[in-house]
């Protein structure tokens, strides 16, 4: 089975959310079975294992819908993609493409680093479902990272492909030892974009009401929120670190009351993995995907509430409350690691080329597995 997966969306500098998934992904699969990655950067690679690898055009491009005729020189029996736009006009091989959530259907307004075309037509895409069917539909199998979100699938009869969830994981930061010693003072951490559906702004109102706690924004910020979120509450004490290296993020989580996330909708929830962890526990917008990740061991506010966040924290005051989340929160968070994940993967590539599987009629009229 001669395999290839699309890397194209691992992002040069620091990681987002697919980005993360891909390059967790492909590490393990590639430890498992032979592979080729696709890439449209050579920078890239930096955080990319050392594998077979293949440059193409960006994903961006307006030769994407045509990149399948840049693919199918690699003569693959399966290709691989952690995005659902990968195009395939042409293609001679299996196709396994991945939606991670529903989110811009809601919350439409486009990541800022897109270029300006893409912007716009992402908001067109997210105004209708028949362009997802449509995209889905081409595949000869789906991918997604919950339940949650494999529900959102079935519920709006997105495709009438197979859909396989395939968790995301976090990476390994390093621990404490454990079990965890509830820290001194009331440090929280946020780690995740600034997007209006993250709904940070919850989060600063709630702190502004605890005068004893301190919220760390860990990730990168523009000068313009930072301006925003700090007038916002004045008196909420927030700390801006505009990016922090794995090193740093694992000492803030390590050191940290509580991770804290107030986001309105989420296809997984990888800050929340990577605080459990570490055993810190997790306070969290009570949302279906947040209630698929945290289970038993985190606790729940209503998002649209900074008071119902502020009396989770208090909550988390108890005697005996902090350790007792601290423990449930390393249980919960073993379920979620890349090896597992990768199993899945190469076992739905497996069936998918196999005998039994959906034949395709490849070029000069050979019949493909």
């Amino acid at each position: 089975m001669r395999l290839v997966v699309d890397c194209r969306y691992v992002r040069v500098g620091q990681h987002d959310g697919i980005s993360r998934f891909t390059a967790g992904i492909v590490t393990e699969l590639g430890s498992r079975h032979p592979l080729t990655m696709l890439i449209s950067d050579h920078r890239q690679l930096e955080k990319l294992p050392p594998l077979p690898w293949q440059l193409v055009s960006s994903p961006t491009s307006i030769r994407e819908p045509l990149v399948a005729l840049q693919v199918r020189k690699l003569r693959p029996d399966l290709v691989f993609t952690p995005m659902q736009t990968m195009g395939s006009w042409g293609r001679d091989y299996k196709l396994l493409l991945t939606l991670h959530d529903l989110i811009y259907y809601e919350n439409r307004t486009p990541p800022h680093d897109l270029p300006a075309p893409v912007r716009l037509l992402w908001r067109l895409y997210h105004l209708a479902w028949w362009p997802q069917r449509m995209l889905l539909n081409r595949a000869d199998a789906v991918v997604t990272v919950s339940e949650t979100t494999a529900g959102l699938i079935r519920e709006h009869h997105l495709t009438d492909r197979p859909v396989t969830v395939v968790p995301n994981a976090a990476d390994d930061l390093g621990a404490p030892a454990l079990p965890r010693v509830r820290p001194e003072g009331k440090r929280l951490v946020y780690m995740g974009s600034y997007m209006p559906y993250k709904n940070v702004d919850t989060l600063v109102r709630a702190v502004a009401a605890l005068p004893d706690h301190e919220l760390h924004l860990a990730s990168r910020i523009s000068p313009d929120e930072r301006t925003r979120l700090t007038r916002l509450a004045p008196q909420a004490r927030l700390v801006f670190h505009d990016g922090v290296t794995d090193a740093a993020y694992a000492e803030l989580l390590a050191g940290a009351t509580a991770l804290v996330h107030a986001s309105r909708a989420e296809g997984f929830g990888i800050p929340l993995v990577e605080a459990m962890r570490f055993g810190t526990p997790v306070v969290v917008s009570d949302i279906p995907i947040f209630r698929e990740i945290g289970g038993d061991a985190a606790l729940y506010f209503d998002p649209a509430s900074p008071e119902s966040l502020v009396g989770a924290l208090w909550a988390l005051e108890r005697d005996g409350e902090w350790e007792l989340r601290s423990a449930a929160s390393v249980e919960v968070a073993a379920r979620y690691d890349w090896a597992s994940s990768a199993e899945k993967l190469l076992d739905l590539m497996r069936r998918s080329v196999g005998p039994g599987s959906r034949r395709r009629r490849g070029r000069r009229g050979r019949v493909r597995a």
